[in-house]
């Protein structure tokens, strides 16, 4: 029993001796990272401790904040990478579709303003159609430098008549020297001259050989009418001047030509107090209308079936609709109406001896605008008399006009709105009778056939006046400066 006692006693104490060896040994494995902990915190410390210094001496105390903020993993690191590539590329998205945008903007306000501008020419040809249009140009032309007009010098007599090519390169004039003279816009000089006929010779060249009172020219340029006192009417190719037809039908002097345009269909008027229609392509008659009391003085037409006459003393302008055979008679005037122009389809100018200018609708039978005295008075004090109004023109579809009288001035009017008013605008001073005037398909130039005598006569002559054709450039005020973009 004794010798069991010591056994278990000798077991327990080596139980004991073993457990404390164990929690020993524990003791020491714990030790040991618990030092290298410690060891690496100082330096960490250190570390901090050093690299706080440097940024508080180079940046500022907010620096401390930052220096005690906790140091970012390489997966944080990671992370915020993956999230900046992301952002690029919906920032680069958003790029793309914004300027997607801007080019289907830029789309779209380019298509407006091509649909605005389809839409503006339709209201135009619309508008011409109807006879309505009225572009506003008038305000735009400065006053012409008289060092600027080009004088041509060619005829022997005073000018009767100019016409212009529809493309504005080349200038026909007639004279009472009864020749015609081809003239170039570009250079100034003669492209082709039709020489006067001598009555009685044989062998000659076509030509005129009265006095050429009129002409016209067909609106595709290929056609070139001419009248004289001698009631023909000569038709010429006009690009070559060679001559093609004569039509005659006309009782006395032929006053007056016209091309309807877009056709070949003629319109002329003579002394005889009748208008004909001609078929120029085909080289026919086609009938002859009556209405005028007295001799007929001028004729214009347009694109429509119609045309219109200035009455001479007759007082009158008539608007003639050819397919009904029918005729509108207008009063305005109270002298001889000489010469008359159309603006467009529905409203026209004319002057009278009377030294008014007449605005006429061809809704009304009385003027819209008259404008009496249009080129002063002459003669001595208690007989003034007003200068006659020997010739009109007018800018095709616009409010630009001009007259012309032997006042020593060509004058520029500005129609007002609706045709009800007439506006001076500025003289260019030309000495002699004005006997005609033209506008350049462009309103560039003003065409001026300037004489010593009246186209229909020989009242008066004016010695220092020059037989020639002007060319009077029309400048343009500068538009107002854009906006740089």
């Amino acid at each position: 029993m004794v010798v069991a006692t010591h056994k278990v006693s000798s077991m327990s104490a080596a139980a004991a001796a073993r457990k404390r060896g164990k929690s020993a040994s524990g003791a020491g494995v714990v030790a040991g990272p618990t030092k290298r902990r410690r060891k690496a915190d100082s330096a960490r410390e250190k570390g901090k401790s050093k690299r706080g210094g440097k940024m508080n001496e180079e940046i500022s105390s907010d620096s401390e904040s930052e220096s005690l903020a906790p140091k970012r993993t390489e997966e944080e690191e990671e992370e915020e990478l993956e999230e900046t590539a992301q952002e690029k590329k919906l920032r680069l998205a958003k790029l793309y579709l914004e300027q997607l945008r801007q080019q289907e903007e830029e789309k779209a306000e380019a298509q407006a303003f091509e649909e605005d501008q389809v839409a503006g020419r339709l209201k135009e040809d619309v508008l011409e159609q109807r006879g309505r249009l009225q572009k506003s140009v008038a305000k735009e032309i400065l006053a012409p430098d008289p060092a600027d007009i080009r004088v041509l010098r060619g005829h022997q007599l005073s000018i009767t008549c100019v016409v212009i090519t529809p493309d504005d390169s080349a200038i026909f004039s007639a004279a009472k020297d009864c020749t015609i003279i081809k003239w170039s816009v570009e250079s100034g000089r003669k492209l082709h001259v039709i020489p006067r006929v001598k009555k009685g010779a044989e062998g000659q060249p076509p030509g005129h050989g009265s006095h050429i009172l009129c002409m016209a020219i067909s609106s595709d340029g290929k056609y070139l009418a001419s009248g004289d006192r001698s009631k023909l009417i000569l038709i010429w190719e006009a690009q070559s001047c060679q001559h093609l037809y004569t039509f005659t039908g006309h009782r006395d002097a032929v006053s007056g030509l016209a091309f309807r345009r877009g056709t070949h269909q003629l319109y002329s008027t003579s002394h005889d107090r009748s208008v004909k229609v001609w078929n120029v392509a085909e080289n026919s008659y086609v009938e002859t209308l009556f209405g005028h009391q007295d001799a007929v003085a001028a004729l214009d037409a347009l694109s429509r079936e119609c045309c219109v006459t200035a009455g001479g003393r007759d007082g009158t302008v008539r608007v003639w609709k050819i397919p009904e055979e029918s005729q509108l008679v207008f009063y305005g005037h109270q002298g001889s109406i000489d010469s008359i122009q159309l603006i467009n389809e529905e409203h026209m100018v004319s002057g009278a001896d009377d030294g008014s200018v007449a605005l006429w609708g061809l809704s009304k039978k009385r003027p819209l605008a008259l404008q009496r005295e249009a080129h002063g008075l002459r003669g001595e004090p208690g007989l003034e008399q007003p200068f006659w109004v020997s010739s009109v023109a007018a800018l095709l579809n616009t409010d630009l006009v001009a007259t012309g009288s032997h006042s020593s001035c060509v004058r520029l009017w500005q129609c007002g709105e609706g045709f009800r008013r007439l506006d001076p605008l500025c003289d260019i001073p030309l000495v002699g009778f004005i006997n005609s005037l033209k506008f350049s398909s462009s309103g560039d130039f003003l065409v001026a056939g300037v004489g010593q005598e009246h186209r229909l006569g020989r009242w008066w002559r004016i010695k220092e006046a020059r037989n020639s054709v002007c060319i009077i450039p029309l400048r343009r005020a500068p538009g107002p400066p854009t906006a740089s973009s």
